[in-house]
């Protein structure tokens, strides 16, 4: 068979099979699909897909979705634990495909995070979601799902704060805890987001608009290769991380860098990095976060935003991924706005 033979066979036989034909148009990103915003009386799932918590923990989380007018139905791994693990494999992977196969539930909550769902993400089946997609909400471990998502299916999803940070008295919360929880519900209800960042010596001004997508940096630096991993081009960045060595971040930063991710962004958002501190004096890195990312996008084109509002610190606003957002970055600060 010659080429041009065996190429028109190749495509016919790609049409027929949807799964031939993605893996052949592999830099093709899918369409971009915003579940339904929620109203009263709708009811958001709680489950624990990565590490476990008690029933007693998600209490406030509750009491508190319910009185913004929404009912929970709470999962069958709250509670139960396998060693760090909110239940087994097949108990945290059973609890939320039944999330996902449930018409009536519209989001899903993530308990916390920990580690756990890169060894289910893979036995989950979200075909039902294309006819009833549903947000997913979490950060730090829930990248992965976030991250999955969005490279194969085009969902939007939260990325915010889980169960485990609701306040267990709201009326002794600190403000900044109460507008970082708040901020969820009103991303749940379609609230266009808007946030600021102060200004900083160390950004690069400049406006880009792009799809937003993100997280945590150490989990997206271990879906590289994988069939979970993010594609960047066009798209605006935002990364964060917790009890990380710098060299470690440097580390994190060259995998961006070397895979590609940092060549065309549309812009670049870091939040939230807690630094962990060299054990030995003498084995100290030599370079601050601000001068690792630097290094990495010398020349680069986009704006980049330092100290925004996102990670693992009280300063952690619902950020809605895989829908389009403008980014500012001037002399005065930062402004990102859903669009």
């Amino acid at each position: 068979m010659n080429r041009k033979t065996f190429v028109s066979s190749l495509a016919a036989v790609s049409a027929a099979i949807p799964s031939l034909a993605a893996g052949l148009h592999e830099e093709v990103d899918a369409a971009g699909i915003i579940p339904p915003y929620l109203k009263e009386g709708d009811i958001i799932g709680i489950t624990s897909p990565a590490g476990y918590v008690t029933e007693k923990e998600i209490l406030p989380a509750i009491q508190q979705i319910e009185s913004w007018g929404f009912k929970v139905k709470v999962g069958n791994t709250i509670g139960k634990r396998n060693y760090t693990f909110g239940g087994t494999d097949e108990e945290r992977t059973a609890d939320f495909q039944q999330m996902i196969n449930d018409k009536q539930i519209k989001a899903i909550l993530c308990a916390r995070g920990g580690y756990g769902f890169v060894r289910i993400i893979d036995k989950l089946d979200f075909s039902k979601m294309k006819t009833h997609p549903k947000w997913m909400i979490g950060f730090s471990d829930i990248t992965v799902l976030h991250s999955h998502i969005n490279r194969n299916y085009g969902f939007a999803s939260i990325h915010s704060k889980m169960c485990n940070s609701f306040p267990s008295d709201w009326s002794k919360a600190e403000p900044i805890q109460v507008e970082t929880i708040l901020s969820i519900r009103d991303a749940l209800k379609g609230v266009k987001m808007k946030y600021t960042a102060p200004a900083t010596e160390h950004n690069k001004t400049g406006v880009a608009e792009g799809t937003l997508v993100g997280g945590n940096l150490k989990t997206l630096e271990s879906l590289a290769g994988s069939k979970s991993d993010l594609r960047t081009t066009n798209k605006i960045l935002f990364v964060e991380d917790t009890g990380e060595y710098l060299y470690s971040i440097d580390r994190m930063f060259w995998n961006l860098k070397r895979s590609g991710k940092l060549d065309h962004l549309a812009g670049l958002i870091v939040g939230g990095f807690k630094i962990k501190s060299s054990d030995d004096p003498a084995e100290e890195f030599g370079k601050n976060l601000y001068e690792i990312v630097k290094e990495k996008i010398p020349d680069c084109n986009y704006p980049v935003c330092f100290d925004f509002p996102v990670g693992h610190q009280k300063n952690n606003y619902a950020l809605k991924c895989g829908m389009k957002h403008k980014l500012s970055v001037s002399a005065t600060g930062s402004f990102l706005h859903e669009l």
